[in-house]
C-alpha cells in the first residue's frame, strides 16, 4: 500500500511510525511531517490545511490510504474532498467532526441520546453567561466552544477566574462558551476506531493536562500520559463502550452525520458513575504515543478492517508504556522556536517529534510541546524511572516537562 499520514506533530508521528510497521505499508509519506517522522519514509512539503493540494498529492501517487491526524484539518472537510475524489480516508467527514469542533453541538448530541456527562448551558454573551455563573457558584468549568487544541478550558474553582475566563472568550468576535458543571473523579482516555456504527475500542491511557505537577498550572494539550490504566477495570471499559462510545456512534448515524476515523472519548469515573467530558474527532495527543506503542497487531490492517465493517481482533503489548512531554518554556501561554536541542542519540526509548524542526543538520526547537519520551517496561513504576531517565539526556535551554506523569497511579 501508499500509505500518506496527514500532520505534523507527536500524534501524527506515532500514526506514522505505527503504518510504517505495517507488512503493508510499500511506501510512506507524510505531510507535511516532521525530523523524527522523515526516518520512517519520505516528507513531503504539503501543508496539513492545504486540501486541494493534499488531495492532488494522493491523485498523482495512487495513495491507497490517508489517516489524517490533525482536527484543523478534519474540520477544514479533507475527508468529504478526498472521498469526492474516490479516495479512502480514514478521518471523519466536516459535519461529523463538530463532535470536536462545536462543544455545543457535541453536548446538544448526548443530551438528546442520554449520554452521561455534566449539566451545562451555552450562552453567546458575556452578561448571560456571567449571570448564570453567579447563579451556579464555583467550581465551575468555562469551555470556549471551537476547537482550541485541548486548551481554551478553565476549571474556574472561584468566581473570579470564571469570570476572567469569560472575558478573554468574548473578546473574540461571535464566540460561544459551554459552561458546565464541575465535576470531581478520575480521568481517562479511551480512543475508538469507528465507522458508521462499528465501534472498535483501543486500549485506555490517562492524559495528564495542567502544565504543572500536581495538576497545578492552565490546561494544555497534555504533558504526558501512560497506559493502561489499572483502575480502569474491563468492566468499567464495557460500561464505557454501551453507555458512552456506541451511543454516540449510534447517534451520529441517527443524525445523519455518521463518524469514521478516531473517535476520542475523554472521560471521567466519578461517585455517580461514568461522566463524559468532551468527544474529539481524532486521536489524541499525548496519547496516540503511548497507545500506539504497545499496538502488536498490523495497524493498517486494522483500519482496513473497520472501513469495510469487520471488527479486527486487536493484540497488546502487555508491557506499561509511559511518556513525558518536553515543552516550550513558556507553554502554554506562548513557544520557543529555534532553541537547540540536543542529546537525543542517547535515549533509549522512542522519541517522537511534536514540535521540531531541522536547520544545518542541527535539531532545535519549534512549538509549544516539542518532543516526546516513550518507555515500555513490565510495570508503571519501571517505565516512569526509564522515561525521566531519559529525559535527563535530554539537553535544552528552552524546555521544561512534568515529573510526576503517571506517579498517581503508582
Amino acid at each position: 500500500m501508499n500509505v500518506l499520514v496527514v500532520g505534523k506533530g507527536g500524534r501524527e508521528h506515532a500514526l506514522a511510525r505505527a503504518a510504517s510497521l505495517s507488512p503493508q505499508c510499500e511506501t510512506l509519506y507524510m505531510a507535511p511531517g516532521n525530523p523524527g517522522m522523515a526516518k520512517l519514509g519520505t516528507c513531503v512539503p504539503v501543508a496539513d490545511n492545504d486540501i486541494e493540494g493534499l488531495v492532488q498529492f494522493a491523485k498523482d501517487h495512487a495513495i491507497d490510504l490517508t489517516i489524517v491526524g490533525p482536527e484543523a484539518t478534519l474540520a477544514l472537510g479533507i475527508a468529504d474532498a478526498f472521498e469526492a475524489e474516490g479516495l479512502t480516508v480514514f478521518g471523519p467527514s466536516q459535519a461529523a467532526t463538530q463532535v470536536e469542533s462545536s462543544k455545543d453541538f457535541a453536548k446538544e448530541i448526548m443530551k438528546k441520546y442520554d449520554i452521561p456527562t455534566a449539566a451545562y448551558a451555552t450562552f453567546d454573551n458575556f452578561d448571560d453567561a456571567w449571570r448564570y455563573v453567579q447563579e451556579q457558584g464555583a467550581p465551575i468549568v468555562v469551555k470556549e466552544d471551537g476547537l482550541k487544541a485541548g486548551k481554551g478550558v478553565t476549571v474556574a474553582m472561584r468566581l473570579e477566574d470564571a469570570r476572567e475566563a469569560l472575558e478573554i472568550a468574548f473578546a473574540i468576535p461571535d464566540n460561544k462558551v459551554v459552561i458546565e458543571q464541575y465535576l470531581e473523579g478520575f480521568e481517562y482516555s479511551l480512543i475508538a476506531l469507528v465507522h458508521n456504527d462499528l465501534v472498535v475500542p483501543l486500549e485506555i491511557a490517562q492524559d495528564h493536562k495542567r502544565a504543572y505537577d500536581n495538576d497545578e498550572g492552565p490546561n494544555t494539550g497534555g504533558m504526558g500520559s501512560y497506559s493502561p490504566v489499572k483502575r480502569i477495570t474491563p468492566d468499567i471499559v464495557e460500561q464505557t463502550m454501551t453507555q458512552v462510545m456506541e451511543p454516540m456512534a449510534k447517534a451520529l448515524v441517527e443524525e445523519g452525520v455518521p463518524f469514521t476515523g478516531f473517535l476520542y472519548g475523554g472521560l471521567m469515573l466519578t461517585n455517580e458513575g461514568i461522566k463524559t467530558i468532551e468527544f474529539n474527532a481524532r486521536f489524541g495527543d499525548p496519547e496516540a504515543e503511548v497507545i500506539l506503542s504497545r499496538l502488536e497487531s498490523d495497524f493498517l490492517a486494522a483500519i482496513q478492517s473497520v472501513l469495510r465493517g469487520e471488527k479486527p481482533a486487536l493484540q497488546w503489548s502487555s508491557q506499561v508504556s509511559h511518556g513525558v512531554v518536553l515543552a516550550s518554556t513558556n507553554y502554554p501561554a506562548s513557544s520557543t522556536k529555534g532553541v537547540r536541542i540536543e542529546g537525543l542519540d542517547e535515549v533509549e526509548g522512542i522519541v517522537y517529534h511534536m514540535g521540531t524542526k531541522e536547520e544545518d543538520g542541527t535539531l532545535l526547537t519549534d512549538g509549544g510541546r516539542v518532543l516526546m519520551l516513550v518507555s515500555l517496561a513490565d510495570d508503571l513504576e519501571s517505565a516512569y524511572e526509564k522515561t525521566y531517565a531519559n529525559v535527563a539526556k535530554v539537553k535544552s535551554d528552552a524546555l521544561f516537562y512534568r515529573s510526576d506523569i503517571g506517579r498517581k497511579d503508582m
